[in-house]
């Protein structure tokens, strides 16, 4: 066998080994259950200075809760080298509905099975192990590797990645380069990588009118009535035209409720929620002003009223090609052979809370056909092949 397969028979099983290890505790969100303890005991042999950070209320559960998170550096020099993700994964449904219990990790048919296989506990696992590898083999390397992982991700990222991020800008410890280790792939490993995400800006409208009966509809003031020619509007508006970088920014309805659930009563109120997923191309502040110049306009003679409140979840940004790009394209290609497209879609991700310091930041990691799904998987053979494509942007960015 060549010495480039042995490598990733090596790198495999590492990773395999401890991919299983954290996908064994059912670490649903907020919950971390012990799975950074088990990374922070193996990057402290490592030589990596460990820190817990706990925000949120210990004595409360859901959105307030006390949130665990890691920090954990190597070197105290620049540039650092971050690698960034999450322990805490969306919650299952019911169990049985999946082929194999989602927290017995499964090998089948050239599968890893589990909640948290794609989204990101392998990611993690990739991380370590080619963190170990690269200082064992470089132990007076330049710079510094960290590690920052949250179990705040998928809820509502409001004691993880942001807070842990507002501690180091507090004490002036910069990240220059991140890899977030989200499953970017999409039909093999490393043909995706995000180099940037949409903002995310969500709105819940509240129509108000006047409750009546529909047969003495002057009586009354339905809201559904008073919207529709405003939300008509609103959905038909090409807010910008997108750039070479980004899509065109996006508005979605996502629900409308109104109604008392008879039919022969004009509610009083009517909610509709709906989000901008836009580009560098326009800004909070003009999707807010324009959306408010829309309804004005449609309620200018309306007996009704309306109301918006307006939650931000994340600008955008953007990494352009530079020396964490070019790292990342290096690194697959040599593993991997793959030509590696950028790309600013889908979702939001703890990347939102990291860029705005100045740092760099590209997404990485195993295919996302899966994620979130009942019998959530990753195919095994990826799972070296990552480890070794994350030793090989640690060598391209501190072997210099």
């Amino acid at each position: 066998m060549s010495d480039a397969h042995n490598q990733n028979m090596t790198h495999q099983q590492q990773t395999l080994d401890l991919s299983i290890a954290l996908l064994e505790r059912p670490s649903v969100t907020p919950d971390d259950d012990g799975c950074q303890d088990i990374l922070s005991s193996r990057l402290a042999q490592a030589g990596f200075d460990c820190e817990f950070m706990y925000f949120g209320n210990k004595e409360q559960s859901g959105e307030h809760a006390e949130v665990k998170n890691l920090w954990a550096r190597r070197g105290t020099a620049d540039p650092v080298i971050c690698f960034a993700g999450h322990t805490d994964v969306v919650p299952t449904g019911d169990e049985k509905n999946w082929t194999y219990p989602p927290f017995t990790p499964t090998i089948k048919d050239g599968y890893l099975w589990a909640r948290g296989a794609a989204d990101m506990k392998t990611g993690i696992a990739a991380f370590t192990i080619a963190a170990e590898r690269f200082v064992a083999s470089h132990p007076e390397h330049n710079g510094s590797i960290a590690f920052l992982i949250t179990s705040d991700e998928e809820g509502p990222s409001i004691n993880g990645t942001v807070k842990v991020i507002e501690t180091l800008e507090a004490r002036q410890e910069k990240i220059t380069y991140c890899l977030v280790g989200e499953p970017s792939s999409t039909d093999t490993l490393g043909d995706i990588i995000k180099n940037g995400r949409r903002g995310s800006l969500g709105a819940v409208l509240t129509v108000t009118g006047k409750q009546g009966h529909v047969a003495y509809p002057h009586l009354a003031c339905t809201p559904i009535h008073a919207a529709m020619s405003a939300l008509a509007e609103l959905t038909s508006t090409a807010w910008d035209n997108g750039n070479d970088y980004f899509p065109a920014t996006s508005l979605q309805i996502s629900n409308i409720n109104g109604g008392t659930g008879a039919t022969n009563v004009i509610p009083e109120t009517l909610e509709v929620v709906f989000n901008f997923r836009f580009s560098t191309e326009t800004s909070e502040e003009e999707l807010k002003a324009k959306t408010h110049a829309i309804f004005d306009k449609h309620f200018a003679d309306s007996k009704a009223s309306y109301d918006i409140q307006w939650k931000l979840s994340g600008q955008p940004f953007l990494t352009p090609e530079g020396k964490l790009v070019s790292a990342c394209q290096n690194a697959i290609k040599s593993v991997t052979g793959t030509d590696t497209t950028l790309s600013t879609s889908g979702g939001t991700s703890d990347g939102r809370f990291i860029a705005p310091t100045g740092a760099q930041v590209v997404e990485l990691g195993v295919r996302n056909a899966t994620i979130h799904q009942v019998d959530e998987k990753v195919e095994v053979d990826d799972l070296g092949k990552l480890a070794q494509i994350y030793e090989g942007i640690l060598e391209n960015l501190l072997l210099e």
